[in-house]
């Protein structure tokens, strides 16, 4: 008896190979029929509202019964208002400048041959991320946007919301005729498929991690394909002796309480000790509040109640919760090497009215951004005018800080010459 294949689920290898398929097909398509899938993305994301928030109540249970943190949970939540603003994250992604084809440089040589740099997408991102179903959404988009295929281990946690997200954006984008294969998930496969996803070196050209700093490092450590690194937020404010008081606490309490489970929330307070006794009463008083539980030094705890003792573990820890760690220091000597020890050099702000003091901080701290009297809740591809982001990319090579279009793109030379050999 024949058995039909088209109900034959795919097997792991097969969704890689169509993906590379389609990521050459992606490669070729114009602007417009791109910027019409992303209009369609965002459309069948409200349009399947329903389907979307019933799948990520029954996440949302389970990570309840499974003692998921609060963090967690947070991230992991989809409502109306959230959904709005990825269709809006979306809508922006479409308007912005499509990189492919871009001339980085180029010139004319004096044997008359002209080379120019262009922009090129990678072909197959991979990207591997926990309890984020939006991230499905925003990687999506953007590598939609740069030509690129992606496959997508979003992780048990959220694989009922990212199930019936892929077949929303898969419908959608076929209805625009690219190919639904250009968005792909693996979680169906668990565990091993992160792992295979991480050994398919040839097959998928570049791997994006989001999530803890164990899942980083796993694929980190553990992939054969190349690694774009993003990185935990151990993120630091310091409040120099000159900052004002006011600004000083509505930046603190933003930074630290207005989502306090994301990358870019504030979790290290520094505190200049001559500014100490005007400042951090005030400023950790808003944040008591709030329900902030202060981790403080013994020179902090001298000087404001209802603290528990910092511990040394508490000045890498990032806390994704409504814990700060706080510490008084001598000087921005001090602070600088606070910074350098423990930071994951992801984003550190500077609140000052000492311009020297100001540009010492961004010239020496060593972060994907640098702050001066700004909250860290700005590091983000949204805020920054990428519609979206793949990630805040915390290593060196090839993209750093929020990632956008551009850093889902690799290069080539095009050389067009005139019958020229080389002498």
């Amino acid at each position: 008896m024949a058995v039909e294949t088209a109900l034959i689920a795919p097997s792991f290898t097969d969704k890689l190979d169509a993906s590379r398929v389609a990521s050459r097909v992606l490669a070729q398509a114009t602007t417009a029929q791109k910027n019409r899938a992303l209009e369609a993305i965002g459309d069948a994301v409200i349009a399947g509202a329903e389907r979307i928030l019933a799948a990520n109540e029954l996440d949302l249970a389970n990570a309840r019964e499974n003692g998921l943190s609060a963090g967690m949970q947070d991230r992991l939540r989809l409502d109306v208002g959230r959904l709005e603003g990825l269709r809006a994250a979306v809508r922006q992604i479409a308007t912005l400048t499509d990189p492919v084809g871009q001339t980085i440089r180029g010139s004319v040589l004096p044997n008359g041959l002209n080379v120019t740099q262009v922009r090129v997408p990678f072909g197959v991102v991979g990207a591997i991320y926990e309890a984020r179903p939006n991230v499905t959404i925003d990687i999506a988009a953007l590598a939609l946007k740069s030509g690129n295929a992606v496959v997508l281990r979003g992780g048990s946690a959220a694989e009922n919301t990212n199930r019936v997200l892929v077949e929303l954006l898969q419908a959608a984008i076929a209805g625009e005729g690219v190919p639904a294969e250009a968005i792909q998930t693996i979680d169906e496969f668990g565990r091993e498929g992160a792992r295979q996803l991480m050994q398919a070196r040839g097959q998928v050209d570049v791997l994006i991690p989001r999530g803890s700093a164990d899942l980083i490092n796993t694929v980190v450590t553990e992939s054969r394909v190349p690694v774009i690194e993003t990185g935990a937020g151990v993120v630091h404010i310091y409040l120099d002796e000159s900052a004002d008081t006011q600004t000083a606490i509505e930046i603190v309490s933003n930074a630290k309480v207005q989502r306090p489970s994301v990358c870019n929330a504030l979790e290290t307070l520094l505190v200049h000790s001559a500014a100490a006794e005007r400042l951090l009463p005030p400023v950790l008083g808003r944040l008591r509040e709030q329900g902030v539980v202060i981790h403080a030094d013994d020179r902090t705890s001298a000087l404001v109640s209802d603290t528990v003792p910092a511990t040394e573990e508490d000045w890498s820890t990032e806390h994704m919760s409504l814990d700060l760690s706080v510490r008084v220091v001598d000087d921005l000597d001090a602070a600088l090497e606070h910074i350098q020890r423990y930071s994951t050099h992801h984003t550190e702000s500077i609140l000052t009215n000492d311009l020297a003091r100001a540009e010492r901080f961004l010239a020496e701290v060593d972060s994907a951004v640098v702050m001066v009297n700004a909250s860290t809740r700005f590091t983000d591809g949204g805020e920054f005018g990428f519609g979206a982001e793949v990630g805040i990319s915390t290593q060196k090579l090839h993209a750093r800080g929020p990632m956008g279009l551009p850093e889902l793109t690799s290069t080539k030379w095009i050389v067009r010459g005139s019958g020229q050999v080389r002498g």
